[in-house]
């Protein structure tokens, strides 16, 4: 089960707004497949209500109803009213799997919570609505009160209840103490269903979960990209690739549209995703060592069961201080460059050089690299920035004048944007479209840096990605000025799609 739409959402400063909640949702069970949704918390306001009742909608036409559930409170008819509202057929219970929390947060006997438990099965049973039920606090209730975990299990095993739903709800479990706590009810209650809900605050989730899995757990829950509170969730990805890769375990999820997902995420809760994150993060398919590269050369000896192209990734080679040779014939490989033994070994040595300076070299920066170390003339610029203005005053909108030359033909167009940046792509858009009747590469991500130490006077680096025809570029480009970077990086990508076509 996913919980990104609900846990997930409790995330720090993420708020998504109903529509976002049904595209998400859409994508979890259909692009990706996962077997069940949470997708909120009931009572909650009622934007939260319009979400929900948005998603139970599109789901019963999809015939997926089935699998969308809501996390609901012992509160008497309160939350289930809420949820049967809303067209949902499933709530998730939430009930305190430890002693402490039954008795300081609820002020209540295990019977006297128990038998409130039972009259909420009973009404949720008159709706026509499944329960499952969360054990909140199991992982503590197993360390310090494990008596009262068994009696609250004996006294709803044989009411109405689907799944019993154990989370480590404030992060303290390791692999160890999961398979422990975990087979303790396998074995204890090995006709009943078990979900284990795991926290990451020891970045140890992904890790438990396969301890829970291999201890006889029949469910689990994730969230994309780890997203939750404090610390957050374990990973879909991650998860995804532990049960699979380490337990040969078999799901339905659709791996190859991880990446995707966790794309979308990011750009909707704003949270961004680590460079490092396993699976999904920008950096984790590449090899950065030549001697990785070599290896991958002869035998793909630095390769292991998580090939890029699982995940609808593929396999870079970067290019920097650390680079090889091998590194840099990879990538002049892919762009269909062929050079000397000596013109390899100058183009490294200036990467090289690069690299020392903190600069991010990209694989669309090797025609001009190799044309500089090689005195050759830079590959012929079909699109030309001849001129431009941008201006920009308090209270008005900014504004870009462009002049621009497309293979010899000049162009001029002026418009106004959200920023310079944006006034000066709009102004180019309308000379792509109006005047040369084509369509404008989309801008997908855009990124700003400047190398470490906070030095007022740096250069600024912009790393702009656009997507064209069903392909992925990345430009990058230096300048003193945030705006210029950006424009320079900009007629670059023109001209590698220019010299494509």
């Amino acid at each position: 089960m996913d919980t990104t739409l609900r846990d997930g959402e409790q995330t720090n400063g993420v708020s998504f707004v109903p529509h976002e909640k049904l595209i998400i949702a859409r994508m979890l069970l259909q692009d990706l497949n996962v077997d069940r949704i949470e997708v909120a918390s009931a009572r909650v306001s009622e934007g939260e209500k319009d979400a929900v009742k948005s998603i139970c909608r599109w789901a019963r036409q999809a015939n997926m109803l089935n699998r969308v559930e809501v996390l609901g409170f012992v509160d008497g008819m309160v939350s289930l009213d809420w949820i049967n509202d809303c067209g949902c057929k499933n709530i998730n219970l939430l009930c305190k799997g430890s002693e402490k929390h039954c008795k300081y947060q609820l002020n209540k006997t295990l019977d006297e919570h128990v038998s409130d438990i039972k009259k909420s099965i009973t009404y949720a049973s008159e709706l026509g609505i499944s329960v499952n039920l969360y054990l909140e606090d199991w992982s503590n209730g197993m360390k310090d009160s494990p008596e009262y975990v068994y009696a609250f299990v004996d006294a709803l095993k044989d009411s109405n209840v689907k799944r019993f739903m154990l989370p480590d709800t404030l992060g303290i479990l390791n692999p160890m103490l999961t398979a422990q706590f975990m087979k303790q009810m396998t074995e204890r209650y090995p006709e009943l269903h078990f979900d284990f809900h795991a926290h990451n605050d020891y970045d140890l989730a992904a890790g438990n979960v396969l301890a829970a899995v291999n201890a006889g757990c029949l469910g689990v829950h994730t969230a994309i990209n780890g997203l939750g509170e404090r610390a957050g969730n374990a990973p879909l990805s991650s998860v995804q690739a532990v049960l699979k890769d380490h337990l040969h375990a078999h799901t339905y999820i659709k791996e190859e549209n991880l990446s995707k997902a966790s794309t979308l995420v990011e750009s909707l809760s704003g949270i961004a995703i680590p460079p490092n994150k396993p699976v999904i993060g920008e950096s984790v398919f590449t090899q950065v060592a030549g001697v990785h590269a070599d290896g991958d050369n002869k035998n793909n000896l630095y390769c292991n069961d998580l090939l890029p192209e699982r995940f609808g990734r593929k396999r870079e080679y970067a290019l920097g201080k650390n680079s090889g040779k091998a590194n840099i014939l990879k990538n002049l490989e892919e762009l269909g460059l062929e050079l000397t033994p000596e013109q390899t070994r100058r183009v490294t040595n200036r990467i090289i050089e690069l690299g020392d300076k903190k600069q991010l070299v990209t694989q669309e920066d090797l025609p001009y690299i190799v044309a500089d170390v090689l005195k050759h003339s830079a590959p012929d610029d079909k699109v030309r920035l001849v001129s431009y203005m941008v201006t920009t005053a308090y209270g008005l909108k900014p504004m870009a004048s462009v002049k621009l030359e497309v293979n010899g033909e000049v162009f001029e167009e002026s418009a106004m944007g959200d920023g310079m940046y944006d006034a000066f792509v709009h102004a180019v858009r309308h000379i792509y479209r109006d005047k040369l009747q084509r369509k404008f590469p989309w801008l997908s991500n855009y990124q700003v840096s400047i190398p470490p130490g906070g030095r007022t006077d740096a250069l600024v680096q912009t790393t702009i990605s656009w997507e064209w025809e069903n392909k992925s570029y990345r430009t990058r480009a230096l300048d003193a000025d945030q705006t210029e970077a950006a424009i320079k990086a900009t007629i670059k990508m023109l001209n590698l799609i220019e010299n494509e076509e």
